[in-house]
C-alpha cells in the first residue's frame, strides 16, 4: 500500500478529473481576467509532477515542452486540450512509479540538484503538489461557474476513499 501521502494525491488528482468531467473543447481555452485557460492549467499541474517526481526523482526526461508552455511565470497560451490531457496521463504514470516507492524515512530526504540538496524534503514537495491542485481545482471550478455550467461538483466526494490511516 501506497504512503498516506501518496493516497492523498491520488484522491487529490481524481478530485481534479472529477471536476473537469465533461469539460468540452471551446470551454478549455476561455480565459477570465488573468486567469490561465485549463488546458494551461492542466499541462501546468503535469508540469509540476514532471519536474519533482519524474526528472527529480527518476532522471527521466519526459514532455519537456511543458516548460515552456505551462511553467509558472511563462506567457499566457491556449495549448490543446487533448495534448495537455495526454501529457498528463503519461506523467501521472511515470511520477507514480517513484511515489510508490516513497517511505515516511524517504520523505524526509531531499533531492539533489546540480550537486547540492534543494532546501524542501520530498514530502514538503508533495505536498507542495497537493496543495496545488486544490488551488487550480478550486480556480477551474470557479471558471466553469462562470461559464454557466451546471450540474457541478458540490463538494469533495467519495470521502471514504481517503479516510484517515496512520502509516
Amino acid at each position: 500500500m501506497a504512503h498516506p501521502l501518496v493516497e492523498q494525491l491520488r484522491f487529490t488528482r481524481h478530485e481534479f478529473l472529477r471536476c473537469l468531467d465533461g469539460l468540452n473543447l471551446q470551454d478549455a481555452y476561455v480565459r477570465h481576467g488573468q486567469m490561465n485557460c485549463i488546458s494551461w492549467t492542466i499541462g501546468h499541474l503535469a508540469n509540476q509532477e514532471n519536474q519533482y517526481f519524474v526528472f527529480l526523482g527518476q532522471g527521466k526526461v519526459i514532455q519537456p515542452e511543458l516548460r515552456k508552455i505551462c511553467a509558472y511565470g511563462s506567457p499566457p497560451s491556449t495549448p490543446k486540450l487533448d495534448d495537455m490531457w495526454a501529457a498528463w496521463r503519461e506523467i501521472a504514470a511515470h511520477a507514480d512509479i517513484f511515489l510508490d516507492s516513497l517511505t515516511s524515512e524517504k520523505l524526509l530526504e531531499h533531492f539533489q540538484w546540480k550537486g547540492k540538496a534543494l532546501d524542501d524534503s520530498i514530502g514538503t514537495m508533495l505536498h507542495r503538489v497537493i496543495y496545488h491542485y486544490w488551488y487550480h481545482l478550486g480556480e477551474a471550478h470557479a471558471i466553469r461557474q462562470m461559464l454557466g455550467h451546471r450540474s457541478l461538483p458540490q463538494f469533495v466526494g467519495a470521502q471514504d476513499n481517503a479516510v484517515y490511516r496512520p502509516h
